[in-house]
C-alpha cells in the first residue's frame, strides 16, 4: 500500500482537529445526522457545476458550512473562492440553516483560515482551530440587528463585527478626553474589522478605566459574550477586579460587577457565566496545558523570564477551553515577552486583541501591526493636568561607583544570606570589590547611610517649606538589600518601625492602616497586624492610605501598574537596563491626587504638584535598551532560571547554566546538606547535574533525556536549593566610610526649567502692554488695582496651547533654578501667579500669594492694635474669613458675601450688624493692604 499523499496526510489532520472540536467526521455513504449535534461529512456532492465539498458541516441536522482541504504549504487565501463556491452549491431539496452558508473554512491541517458571511464585511481570518458546533448553532440563534428589516437591510443573524459597527455614540460624562478618544478610535479600529489595536497612554491617565468602559460596551451593545482582560503579575489582576467592581455604568447608575460577572481566575475553572475574565498570562497558559499553578507563581512579572526562552512557548488545542472561549482579549501593560515567549497564548483565541501600555517598544507596533489607535504620552498628559512632572535629582558616593578596599589584617562581618546569623572573621588577604559586587557579595553599611544621609540633608532643597518627609518608594536589588535599606532609613531618620518599612511579595508581619468612620461621623485611622500569609495588596495599603509609613523599600513588586497617587519620591539604589521597566518604575510617581487625599497622608503638603527621581546609581544617565535586563545566563538568578523550567524550558543554555550553578553549590554544600537534598530528590545533587549536561550534549540530547534530567527538579527540591544557595555568606564591610561626591538636580531637569524660566520671562515682556494684568503689575506705583478677572485672563493666556504653563509648573521650574530664594509649598490658587510675575521681574524672592497675604494680615492687625482698634472674636473671624478670601481673589465685593464661607455666617447683612458703618470702608481698607 503506497504511503498517503501530501493531501491526505492533511485530511487526516483535519479529520483529528474537527473531532478534537466536538465534529462526527462522516463519509457520504454512512451519513448519520443523528450521530452528534454537529457533523462534517467527507466529499459531500452538491449541486451541478459546484462539485464536492471537501466537508460539508451540519449543525441540528441542517447545513451551515463547509470546508476546503489542500495539502499543507498551499497559500489559503488562493482557495477562498472555491469555499465561497461550496457555499452557495447546496442542492436545494436539502436542509439548511441560511443559504448560502455562512462558515466557511481553508485549511491544510498546519493552518486554518475562516470566514463568517454573517460579518457586514466578510474577510477570512487565521484561526488556531475548529470552532465548536455549539458555537455555530448559538450565533445563528442570534437576534437580527434590525427588526423587522428596513429597506436595504436583511434579517439574518446579527454577528459580533456587525454589532461592533453599529454601536451607539459614546457618552462623554465621567471620561477624561483621552480616554473619550480612546473609546471612540478603539471602536472606529473594531468597525473596521481590524483584529488588533494598541492602546499608547501614559502611565496614571487611566488605561485600565477607558478598557473597562470599552469592555461594558461590548458586551452591552455589542452582545460581546466573554472578554478577557490578561495581565502578567497577579498584583495586576487584583487592582484590574477592583476597577471592574468600582465602575459605575454611565447609562444605567449600577456597578459594572451588579450587571455583569467578573472571574479573577485562580483555579482552572471558567465561570460558564462569566462575562469579563481576569487572569494572568501563565495561568492561562497552564490551563491550556491541563496543569495547576500555584497563586505564589503568580506573583513575579513574566519580563525578567523573557531571555530564558528563545521560542514561544507550545499550545495544543484543548477542548476544555476552545478558540471561541473569549471574543476580546485585553493585554494589560503589554511588554515585549508577550508577543514573543507567550504570543502562541494570544492567538490560540479566535478574538480580537487589543494591547495596554505605557511605553511601547517597535516589537510591541510590530505585533499590533502598527495599528495604534491612541497616543497619549507623559508631557500631553502632565499638559493636561493628568499626569504630574518630575525632576530628577542626582546623589553619588564614592564606594557606589568605585567600591573599595579592606586591607588584609582587618576583621570583617560575614553574614549568612538565610539567617542573617553574623561571625567575626579576620582577613588573610586584601579584599577589593567593585560597584557590580555591591549588596551582592559585600554589603558596605556606610555606603546606604551616606546616599540616605545626603537624602535627609537635601530634603529641604528638594522640597522647600516641607516639615514632614515626603511619600517616598525606594528600589532594592534583593531582599536582603531591601532589609539593610529599611535599617539605614530608621537610622539616619532617628525614626521608629512605622517609619520605614519593606514590602515584597512575602513578608513575615505587617502594620495595616484601615480608615473606617467613628461613632461621631468622623472618619479616623485604625491600625493592627496581620502575621504570616499577608497579601500584597495589604502591605500597599498602608502606604498608600495612612502617614505612615514615610518610606517604603521594596525590589519589583511595585515596579508596575501599581497605584500609589500621594508618591511624590522615586529612588534608585538598583540599576534598571530595561527602559521599558525604568518607565514602568517612574511611573509609580506621576499619578495626580486631591489636595485633600493627599493632605491625609502628607499633613506638611498642600498640593501634589510633580514627584521627583532621586537616581544614587546613575539609572538615569545610561543607555536603556528596549528588552528586560536580563540579557546573559549568567546574569540570571537560580530562581529566575528554576522558574523558567517550572514553565517548560528546555533552552540547552538555561540547562547549562542551572547545572553549573548547581555544581558550584554541590561543593559548598556540607555532608549533612546533601544528604538533605538526596532525600528530597530521590538522588544525588551530583545526579542532578551529571543529568542536566547529558541533556545539553548534542550527541546524547532527546526528548526523553532532557524530560528525565528535569524531573528530579520539582518545585520542593527547588525551593530546598534556593534556601541552600541564600544560606551561603556575605561580607560586611563595616571599615570603609563613603563619601558623597556630589548631590543635586540632573542637568536635564535645570535645561529643562532654565527653557521654560526664559519662555516665560520673555513672554511677560512681549505681552507687558498687552495684557491688562501684567500692565498693572508693571506699573509703579499701581495704576490702579489688579482684579481676579486680571488674573484668570492672564492663567489662561499662558495655558492656552502651544504655551500649556500653569502656575505649578512655573513654579516647580523656578525651585529647581533659585532653591535658595523660593519659600513654602504653593497652594493650587490662580493668585499665586501675582507672585511669579513678580519675581520674574526682580527674582528677589518667591513666596506663595496667600502667605504674603497672611504676612501682611498679621501686620495691619499688629499695627491697628498698635493705634488703640481692637476687633471682638466674631469681629476677628470675619476678617481672617476675608482675609482668607483675598488670598484666593485678590479681593473681596459685596456680591461675595452671598456665598461660602460668608453666607454660612449671615451674609452681607449679618457682617454689616457685625461691623455697622465701618464695614465698607474696612474692605477698602483690606483689600489695598493684603492685595497690593
Amino acid at each position: 500500500m503506497p504511503p498517503p499523499g501530501p493531501e491526505q496526510l492533511a485530511r487526516q489532520d483535519i479529520d483529528r482537529q474537527l473531532a478534537a472540536a466536538g465534529w462526527v467526521v462522516q463519509d457520504p455513504d454512512a451519513a448519520d445526522l443523528h450521530a452528534g449535534r454537529g457533523i462534517a461529512v467527507r466529499e459531500f456532492p452538491l449541486a451541478k457545476g459546484h462539485g464536492k465539498a471537501d466537508y460539508l458541516l451540519y449543525v441540528d441536522r441542517k447545513a451551515v458550512g463547509a470546508v476546503e482541504a489542500k495539502k499543507a504549504g498551499t497559500t489559503l487565501t488562493a482557495v477562498e473562492i472555491q469555499a465561497a463556491k461550496y457555499s452557495e452549491g447546496l442542492p436545494a431539496g436539502l436542509p439548511a440553516a441560511l443559504r448560502p452558508l455562512p462558515f466557511l473554512y481553508q485549511a491544510t491541517g498546519v493552518e486554518t483560515r475562516f470566514t463568517n458571511l454573517l460579518d457586514p464585511d466578510p474577510r477570512s481570518r487565521e484561526v488556531f482551530h475548529f470552532h465548536r458546533p455549539e458555537v455555530f448553532a448559538e450565533w445563528l440563534a442570534a437576534e437580527p440587528l434590525w427588526l423587522p428589516a428596513p429597506q436595504g437591510r436583511d434579517g439574518k443573524p446579527s454577528s459580533l463585527r456587525l454589532r461592533l459597527r453599529n454601536l451607539p455614540a459614546v457618552a462623554e460624562s465621567g471620561l477624561w478626553p483621552a480616554q473619550l478618544t480612546a473609546v471612540r478610535n478603539l471602536e472606529k479600529s473594531l468597525a473596521e474589522d481590524r483584529p488588533r489595536a494598541l492602546i499608547q497612554m501614559a502611565t496614571g491617565s487611566g488605561k485600565t478605566f477607558t478598557a473597562v468602559t470599552s469592555i461594558y460596551r461590548m458586551i452591552k451593545h455589542g452582545g460581546a459574550q466573554r472578554v478577557l482582560f490578561l495581565v502578567d503579575r497577579a498584583n495586576l489582576g487584583r487592582q484590574a477586579l477592583k476597577e471592574f467592581q468600582t465602575y459605575v455604568t454611565p447609562d444605567d447608575g449600577r456597578k459594572f460587577t451588579e450587571l455583569y460577572n467578573v472571574q479573577r481566575l485562580t483555579s482552572n475553572r471558567i465561570d460558564p457565566v462569566a462575562r469579563v475574565c481576569i487572569s494572568t498570562i501563565q495561568r492561562l497558559y497552564a490551563m491550556l496545558q491541563g496543569k495547576e499553578l500555584a497563586e505564589d507563581d503568580e506573583e513575579p512579572s513574566l519580563a525578567s523570564l523573557e531571555s530564558l526562552h528563545k521560542e514561544p512557548l507550545p499550545v495544543a488545542y484543548n477542548p476544555a477551553i476552545p478558540i471561541e472561549t473569549f471574543d476580546v482579549v485585553f493585554v494589560d501593560e503589554c511588554h515585549r515577552s508577550i508577543y514573543t515567549l507567550w504570543r502562541q497564548v494570544l492567538e490560540y483565541f479566535d478574538a480580537f486583541q487589543i494591547g495596554l501600555t505605557a511605553t511601547p517598544s517597535k516589537q510591541t507596533f510590530g505585533y499590533f501591526n502598527q495599528n495604534l489607535v491612541m497616543e497619549y504620552g507623559h508631557e500631553q498628559a502632565v499638559a493636561d493636568g493628568v499626569n504630574v512632572d518630575f525632576d530628577v535629582y542626582r546623589i553619588r558616593t564614592r564606594i557606589t561607583e568605585q567600591g573599595s578596599k579592606v586591607e588584609a589584617g582587618l576583621w570583617v562581618d560575614r553574614r549568612d544570606r538565610e539567617t542573617r546569623k553574623k561571625r567575626w572573621e579576620q582577613l588573610d588577604d586584601d579584599l577589593e570589590y567593585d560597584a557590580a559586587s555591591l549588596d551582592r557579595d559585600v554589603v558596605a553599611p556606610d555606603q546606604i547611610r551616606t546616599v540616605i544621609r545626603a537624602f535627609r540633608d537635601k530634603l529641604p532643597e528638594i522640597f522647600p517649606g516641607r516639615s514632614d518627609v515626603p511619600k517616598t518608594l525606594i528600589y532594592a536589588k534583593d531582599d536582603a538589600h531591601a532589609e539593610d535599606i529599611v535599617l539605614a532609613v530608621r537610622d539616619v531618620f532617628a525614626k521608629g518601625n512605622d517609619f520605614a518599612q519593606k514590602i515584597t511579595y512575602r513578608t513575615g508581619t505587617a502594620k495595616i492602616a484601615e480608615q473606617v468612620v467613628g461613632l461621631d461621623g468622623k472618619v479616623v485611622e485604625v491600625s493592627k497586624w496581620k502575621s504570616t500569609g499577608v497579601k500584597p495588596e495589604d502591605l500597599l495599603s498602608s502606604f498608600r492610605n495612612s502617614y505612615n509609613p514615610r518610606i517604603s523599600v521594596t525590589v519589583d513588586m511595585i515596579a508596575t501598574g501599581t497605584d500609589i497617587k500621594p508618591l511624590e519620591v522615586v529612588m534608585f539604589l538598583r540599576q534598571v537596563k530595561s527602559r521599558n521597566l525604568f518607565e514602568q518604575m517612574k511611573g509609580r510617581g506621576v499619578r495626580v491626587i486631591n489636595d485633600t487625599d493627599f493632605q491625609v497622608v502628607s499633613a506638611g503638603g498642600q498640593t501634589k504638584t510633580r514627584f521627583v527621581i532621586v537616581d544614587a546609581v546613575g539609572v538615569t544617565e545610561q543607555e536603556l535598551s528596549d528588552s528586560y535586563p536580563l540579557e546573559r545566563r549568567p546574569t540570571v538568578s537560580l530562581e529566575k532560571l528554576f522558574q523558567a523550567l517550572s514553565f517548560g524550558s528546555t533552552d540547552p543554555d538555561v540547562l547549562s547554566t542551572v547545572a553549573g550553578r548547581l555544581a558550584r553549590l554541590d561543593r559548598q554544600l556540607s555532608d549533612a546538606e546533601r544528604a538533605a537534598v538526596e532525600k528530597t530528590a530521590g538522588q544525588p545533587l551530583g545526579a542532578i547535574v551529571s543529568g542536566l549536561v547529558a541533556a545539553v550534549d548534542p550527541d546524547r540530547r532527546t526528548d526523553a533525556v532532557v524530560e528525565d534530567a528535569v524531573r528530579p527538579l520539582t518545585p520542593a527540591v527547588r525551593q530546598q536549593l534556593l534556601d541552600l544557595k541564600k544560606s551561603k555568606e556575605q561580607t560586611i564591610d563595616t571599615v570603609s566610610v563613603d563619601e558623597v561626591l556630589e548631590a543635586g538636580f540632573s542637568a536635564a531637569a535645570k535645561e529643562r526649567a532654565q527653557s521654560l524660566v526664559t519662555s516665560f520671562e520673555t513672554f511677560i515682556k512681549e505681552h507687558k502692554d498687552e495684557i491688562t494684568a501684567l500692565q498693572v503689575l508693571y506699573s509703579k506705583p499701581h495704576g490702579r488695582r489688579l482684579t481676579f478677572e486680571d488674573i484668570k485672563a492672564l492663567a489662561e493666556t499662558i495655558q492656552a496651547p502651544p504655551r500649556q504653563w500653569t502656575p505649578e509648573r512655573l513654579w516647580l521650574a523656578y525651585e529647581t533654578l533659585f532653591a535658595s530664594r523660593v519659600r513654602g509649598a504653593p497652594a493650587r490658587v490662580l493668585t499665586n501667579l501675582v507672585s511669579l510675575v513678580r519675581f520674574a521681574l526682580t527674582h528677589d524672592e518667591l513666596v506663595p500669594f496667600p502667605d504674603i497675604v497672611d504676612q501682611r494680615y498679621d501686620a495691619w492687625l499688629a499695627q491697628q492694635e498698635q493705634q488703640g482698634r481692637r476687633f471682638t472674636a466674631e469681629q476677628r473671624q470675619w476678617l481672617e474669613a476675608i482675609r482668607d478670601h483675598v488670598a484666593a481673589n485678590l479681593e473681596v465685593r459685596a456680591e461675595d458675601f452671598e456665598y461660602a464661607p460668608f453666607a454660612q455666617r449671615g451674609g452681607l447683612g449679618a457682617a454689616h450688624r457685625v461691623f455697622g458703618k465701618d464695614l465698607n470702608p474696612l474692605l477698602e481698607e483690606l483689600t489695598g493692604v493684603l492685595a497690593a
